[in-house]
């Protein structure tokens, strides 16, 4: 059984198991996979220790280190599971470096590998193009249907192409050691890009109705830190942990007490957290020493200029739209592409916004939600109802999150209508 049945088991009602799997899945699962070169073997045997312990632990009481127990387990389960001799052997060599029973019975912490085994996911010999994907399932332990959405391709296929990635890195006898100067250079992009798609899948996702990824944005963050850590040199790392505690400073003035979205314009700034507001613009000072500006840099500086909001009452406009061209100077980008024509529509009036979200190709908007809640948007501040409504449908169907979507139906709801003016 696969990472994502145990964990969908641990939601229906286990708590107890929950907790400890949302603190240490992840890095027990680096734990082993760095040590069998073996994602999908170490992931089946972690899954079975799980399933393990959703037996035991409700019966028996959660034992006194728990995180040791599931390691045990999942050990045993590695080597039982071998159904060949010679690779039987191969996994006991492996596992013997770890400590005996004994030991792990008293650990409390572990070295926190997971930043070998993301490295190890975006390896040269996998398609680019699944990089990030691996690492958000086995590092994050999201499910192929999760990951598959931000993909735009059915879960079963993104199901399938994660299977034969693993097995292709096993098959390659891929090394999961720290990669030398080189290698870590052309890894590195697509380890910060799935720690920002773990960050938005949380933000994004109606987490009210998915316990799971309710704290999966922190865990990004933490994961933005250990990068910071191991590399501190490297400027876009910083500018990523900067550009997630940017967006982690605001998390609770997204919503009312009552569950009400509140866009960021309209957001009370007197909650946003001050010291992670702080602590990101010495992230940015930080990057910006080395005078190499990248994707994520940018982006900080945008949230940025939106936090700085709390200190001047007004938000800068021109100075994001100039960010947002140096940002699509780069690489084309939808979601910059749309979020500078709404900056275009803040800073020029709607009609020179939807003068550039006109220009964009309509094959690649079709189904990207925020072009049609930012079209509808500008449309209505244009007074063009009729098509401003139309586009709020769409942008409502697209939505997954109940809360946002009741908020596109009041904006859409409070226009007149055509017959009323």
């Amino acid at each position: 059984m696969r990472a994502e049945a145990g964990i969908a088991l641990i939601d229906a009602g286990h708590a107890e198991v929950e907790a400890v799997v949302r603190d240490s899945y992840g890095r027990l699962l680096a734990w082993l996979s760095t040590r069998t070169r073996d994602i999908a073997s170490a992931e089946d045997a972690l899954s079975g220790a799980l399933l393990a312990a959703l037996e035991k632990w409700p019966v028996d009481g959660i034992p006194a280190a728990p995180v040791a127990w599931l390691l045990t387990a999942a050990r045993r389960r590695l080597v039982d599971n071998s159904r060949n001799e010679s690779r039987r052997l191969a996994i006991l060599q492996e596992l013997s470096q770890l400590p005996d029973d004994s030991i792990l019975a008293e650990m409390e912490e572990f070295p926190d590998e997971r930043i070998k085994l993301m490295l190890a996911c975006a390896h040269e010999a996998l398609d680019p193009a699944l990089h990030a994907a691996l690492m958000l399932q086995t590092v994050l332990g999201l499910e192929a249907s999760e990951i598959a959405r931000a993909y735009v391709v059915s879960p079963t296929t993104m199901a399938q192409q994660l299977v034969r990635a693993k097995q292709k890195l096993r098959v390659a006898g891929v090394s999961f050691d720290f990669p030398g100067p080189q290698r870590l250079a052309a890894r590195l992009p697509a380890l910060l890009a799935a720690i920002y798609a773990a960050y938005s899948t949380s933000w994004d996702a109606g987490v009210e109705t998915d316990h799971r990824l309710a704290g999966l944005a922190s865990e990004a963050v933490l994961l933005a830190r250990v990068v910071v850590q191991a590399l501190p040199t490297e400027p876009e790392a910083h500018g990523l942990l900067a550009l997630l505690l940017f967006s982690h400073a605001r998390r609770t003035a997204r919503f009312t007490a009552t569950g009400e979205f509140i866009p960021l314009a309209e957001q009370n700034v007197n909650l946003w957290d001050t010291s992670l507001i702080a602590e990101a613009d010495q992230r940015l000072v930080a990057a910006a020493a080395s005078q190499s500006p990248g994707r994520f840099q940018l982006e900080a500086a945008i949230q940025s200029v939106h936090c700085d909001r709390r200190r001047t009452g007004e938000t800068a406009w021109e100075a994001i739209i100039q960010l947002y061209d140096a940002l699509l100077s780069r690489e084309f980008r939808l979601g910059a592409a749309v979020s500078r024509a709404a900056a275009i529509g803040e800073a020029r009036g709607a009609i020179a916004g939807l003068a550039v979200l006109e220009a964009l190709p309509l094959d690649r908007c079709r189904n990207y939600q925020p072009y049609w809640a930012t079209r509808a948007h500008l449309l209505q501040r244009s007074d063009k109802l009729a098509e401003a409504s139309e586009c709020f449908t769409t942008a409502i169907g697209m939505t997954e999150d109940p809360r946002v979507r009741a908020h596109l139906r009041r904006m859409r709801d409070k226009q007149p209508r055509i017959d009323e003016i």
